[in-house]
């Protein structure tokens, strides 16, 4: 099981592996189990969007056990956390905001398994 970040300008907190883009973080998704996912909005202009994993989540159902989202564009989180929130089962732990410290959610999550 991996923990994947999604960003294409944060730097990646230490435990995570780091998705630069959409297309990257939809591979992962397809070929690992994800503890932990870290979504941004915004990658770049010509890049895809969070939305476009959000949406690949649920087309898929290869949900994570836990979805963070770390984005700065309200209106890209907002639309984010309403297509997952409406689709994701019951035992998906959705966050509508960052990880307060990457390191606790890593120890957390470890708890809950």
């Amino acid at each position: 099981m991996i923990h994947v970040f999604l960003d294409d300008y944060r730097r990646c907190p230490e435990g995570f592996v780091l998705a630069l883009n959409a297309t990257e973080c939809n591979m992962l998704i397809d070929g690992e189990e994800i503890g932990i996912l870290s979504l941004d909005f915004d990658l770049g202009l010509s890049e895809l969007t969070g939305m476009e994993v959000a949406r690949h989540i649920v087309e898929t159902g290869r949900y994570p056990k836990e979805i963070y989202l770390h984005t700065s564009s309200p209106a890209g989180k907002m639309q984010m956390y309403k297509h997952l929130s409406e689709h994701a089962p019951a035992d998906t732990i959705l966050h509508f905001g960052p990880m307060a410290d990457a390191a606790e959610a890593l120890r957390s999550f470890g708890e809950r398994q």
